[in-house]
């Protein structure tokens, strides 16, 4: 699914675990400098360049542009020689030999439009593993996993967060990302009133989406007023979809 840059500058401004120096932001020649080295870098990861330049992400230090004919040669830089193995272009490092993060040059994502899917390699045995679909992904996981929520409340919302930090349609209904979620569920009392419940967005218009935390069937999404939350969603409410991801896009997200 295509990321949502208003949702991931929320998130990002959102999240005290992500660092940011301001006043660093990469202009967009530098960026088209780069791409002549390492050929076209994803649209969410061009966004955080323009927008922030430097920073972190849990923990991990991301990678910018550095302006100047020896970018080449400087660590910070997406362009430095150690960065590129193969199909792999190495974008973020966890410090004291961590793990790295990569975009996976090769692959083929469920973002589309440009974006990579990101590859974890561990620290000590080098092995890989496939945590996001897109850079936006990367930061809502990361947010995610610093806020203790881990990949996500179910299956479901954890494939959303691998591609975008929620989504916002034209028609209003808000999905949400890791840095609206409990606050939302703690405003509507979701755990007190539908405790095998979760909120996952709203319609911004007074209905809440819920979705099951536990159990077997936590892929379909109801529709309910946000002053009715009861136990018995599956009764009072209206369901909407059993494909959170594919009736987002359906829907123009």
């Amino acid at each position: 699914m295509r990321p949502d840059l208003t949702q991931l500058r929320e998130l990002v401004e959102a999240t005290p675990e992500f660092g940011r120096r301001p006043g660093v932001a990469v202009p967009e020649a530098e960026i088209r400098e780069a791409e002549k080295r390492v050929g076209p870098l994803p649209p969410s990861y061009r966004w955080w360049l323009t927008e922030y330049g430097h920073g972190r992400a849990g923990g991990a230090d991301l990678a910018t542009v550095v302006p100047g004919g020896f970018a080449d040669d400087v660590y910070e830089d997406v362009t430095a020689g150690w960065r590129s193995d193969g199909a792999r272009l190495c974008f973020a490092v966890e410090p004291d030999c961590g793990d790295g993060y990569s975009f996976a040059l090769d692959g083929s994502g469920a973002c589309g439009e440009g974006e990579y899917p990101v590859v974890r390699r561990d620290g000590l045995d080098g092995e890989e593993e496939r945590v996001a679909e897109s850079f936006a992904g990367f930061l809502a996981t990361r947010s995610a996993l610093a806020r203790g929520l881990r990949d996500g409340p179910n299956p479901a919302v954890a494939r959303l967060w691998r591609s975008t930090p929620g989504a916002l349609l034209d028609n209003g209904i808000l999905v949400y990302g890791p840095h609206l979620i409990e606050e939302r569920n703690e405003t509507f009392e979701v755990a007190r009133y539908a405790p095998e419940w979760v909120l996952v967005g709203d319609d911004s218009g007074g209905g809440g989406l819920l979705m099951r935390r536990h159990g077997r069937d936590r892929t379909r999404v109801y529709h309910l007023g946000l002053g009715a939350i009861s136990a018995d969603v599956e009764t009072d409410g209206e369901l909407l979809t059993d494909d959170l991801v594919g009736w987002l896009e359906s829907s123009g997200g």
